[in-house]
């Protein structure tokens, strides 16, 4: 096939940003900042540099406030040094010829006393325990459970919506082309959204709408920085990761994809399945048609996806990306193996988290023999 006729290859105008293909680096938390503070490295500008190829890279989650941190060793976006780390990163994947956005996260309960300012409890929606949910705090602790959170209070949440602005507004002083606002995976935003994590009974939780309240003027408040064309936001609407349920998704999520829409983000990433469990076998259709339906602008498929799959969604119209996260990490140049059929390498799991270069900036690329 002929780079003319693929169409992971045609460009597209996600926003205001054209990218040359339309495979997207996923946000793929690696665990290597340099410590004490949450500050990216030059480890970290060589391995974004390497992916510069893709469409656009989606860099880790990066916490917006010392209180949003949950794991060891993840950077962050609200310190001089951490600001002045992820500058170099971009200078490095623009000098490249590269695109990259910020993902903006708190991790709310998913956290630990031990990661939190004064050792104080994470914040969630309700006070309700993470069943099975577990954290890391340091490189010698190995995996911890998670202990039961406390519940923001209503005075505390414009308090949430400023860390999230002051995190964009940082994102744009560190040179990122935008950003993408964590929603997903059972951290903060999600845990507001869905029925069995958000037992509030204030303006904050209970109906519908009150669920929607805190990450759409999460929403509004990052977009106050970057305009809706350089926001956009990830969303996982079945996905059981970190004890997550909701008693009717097709319903929240289109909901929730239908008010985005009329904010007129960029973008909406799906988690349409992964390794991190959904309460339905295979892709959750309904929920991916309605958030289809209901959001007009571009639509990133995250689904575990072949490059032939990719290619048959995108055709098919379901969707108008493709990210790829693991692959990603065993191949730097994903984009040009793609382009010419080659094998992949394949990824070593024991390397996913913490570590040096092993793993993470030592993959092989192609040659121009392969």
């Amino acid at each position: 096939m002929s780079e003319s006729q693929d169409v992971l290859f045609r460009s597209f105008k996600l926003g205001d940003l054209t990218l040359p293909n339309r495979i997207i680096m996923a946000p793929l938390t690696r665990s290597r900042a340099t410590q004490p503070g949450d500050v990216p490295n030059d480890l970290n500008v060589e391995y974004y540099r390497q992916r510069a190829g893709a469409g656009l890279i989606i860099a880790e989650a990066t916490q917006v406030s010392p209180q949003g941190k949950g794991y060891a060793f993840t950077p962050g976006i609200h310190s001089e040094e951490q600001i002045e780390g992820w500058r170099k990163v971009t200078a490095a994947v623009h000098e490249a010829g590269g695109r990259i956005h910020l993902q903006l996260w708190h991790v709310g309960r998913i956290s630990h006393p031990e990661l939190q300012p004064n050792g104080e409890l994470p914040v969630a929606p309700s006070a309700i325990k993470p069943q099975g949910a577990q954290t890391y705090i340091s490189a010698e602790s190995g995996m911890v459970d998670v202990p039961e959170p406390r519940a923001l209070t209503t005075e505390e949440i414009p308090d949430i919506v400023e860390q999230y602005r002051i995190g964009a507004e940082n994102a744009k002083r560190a040179g990122f082309d935008g950003v993408e606002i964590h929603a997903a995976n059972g951290y903060l935003l999600d845990q507001f959204l869905r029925s069995d994590s958000n037992q509030r009974d204030d303006d904050y939780g209970g109906s519908l709408d009150n669920r929607l309240r805190l990450p759409l003027e999460v929403v509004e408040a990052v977009v106050g920085v970057w305009g809706t064309e350089r926001t956009g936001i990830r969303v996982s609407p079945t996905g059981s990761f970190n004890d997550m349920r909701d008693a009717d998704p097709v319903e929240t999520y289109g909901a929730f994809a239908k008010r985005l829409n009329e904010i007129g983000i960029a973008y909406i990433e799906v988690v349409e399945d992964s390794f991190q469990g959904n309460l339905e076998k295979g892709r959750p259709q309904a929920v991916i048609d309605i958030i289809r339906t209901n959001f007009t602008r571009a639509y990133i498929g995250n689904g575990h996806y072949t490059a032939d799959e990719a290619r048959q969604r995108i055709d098919a119209g379901q969707c108008d990306l493709a990210s790829f996260g693991r692959p990603f990490i065993a191949n730097p140049d994903l984009p040009e193996r793609f382009r010419r059929g080659a094998s992949l390498n394949e990824w070593d799991s024991s390397s996913f988290y913490g570590g040096d270069e092993r793993g993470y900036t030592d993959y092989p690329a192609l040659t121009a023999s392969d």
